[in-house]
């Protein structure tokens, strides 16, 4: 069988027709968590281990992200014209738009390094509940558009002590210039199939430099680490 052919005509189309989101705007990691800015803690090693109990909050960005990424794998699997293209194309931009795939690989890593890890719904119900270490976990994402093939995952979780006392953060970050898919006459739906799929590799690729930062977190003393100033900047 020979290989489907794609035109950049049909491809543009499949992207532009279908009002496919870009990337939301990233905000300050804290924004909407803590009601008030929060103190560096005294403590020179984030507790860990099967004793220790980890409240978890998602950031406003990783809710954000999760709708975005929802909306895109929604219209991959529906609006991006079937006649147009191959199967195999639409299923993979449903399969590197997951949207809990950072989260779940978060969570994974977290689970590994404590004991009991419990998600809330806000601050203020996690902070009643009084876990050993609070983490909020922030995740952004950007994926191939119409007008764009920059693809890139953040993710990170900020930590904090009983008291709500900042400790340090764990980060894993991955970002991939491709060459546009409209930038061809012609290409094979394979060729196609496997830039897509490169979203995923993007996003695995973060999350295993997120597990190598928080395992050097977990294991060294934080006390040299320096404070970020953007975390700590709380947009009421």
């Amino acid at each position: 069988m020979k290989p489907v052919l794609v035109s950049c005509l049909a491809f543009t189309a499949l992207l532009a027709g279908c009002s496919v989101p870009t990337a939301p705007s990233a905000v300050s990691s804290l924004d909407g968590v803590f009601n008030q800015p929060e103190g560096r803690s005294s403590t020179t090693q984030i507790a860990s281990g099967k004793n220790v109990t980890l409240g978890v909050v998602y950031s406003r960005n990783t809710e954000t992200n999760r709708a975005y990424l929802r909306h895109y794998q929604a219209n991959a699997g529906t609006g991006f014209g079937q006649s147009l293209l191959a199967q195999p194309i639409h299923d993979a931009y449903v399969a590197t738009s997951n949207p809990d795939f950072a989260v779940d690989g978060v969570m994974a890593s977290l689970r590994r390094a404590f004991g009991t890890v419990t998600v809330y719904p806000n601050m203020p119900s996690l902070q009643a509940d009084r876990p050993d270490v609070i983490a909020v976990i922030d995740t952004r994402s950007q994926l191939i558009t119409a007008r764009s093939s920059d693809i890139e995952s953040n993710v990170s979780v900020l930590f904090y002590d009983a008291h709500s006392n900042y400790i340090g953060t764990a980060k894993g970050y991955e970002a991939r210039a491709l060459t546009p898919l409209w930038g061809n006459y012609s290409q094979h739906a394979d060729d196609i199939v496997a830039d897509i799929n490169q979203q995923q590799d993007v996003q695995v690729k973060a999350l295993q430099k997120f597990d190598q930062s928080l395992n050097h977190l977990l294991t060294g003393p934080t006390g040299s680490l320096s404070l970020n100033t953007e975390n700590m900047a709380i947009i009421k």
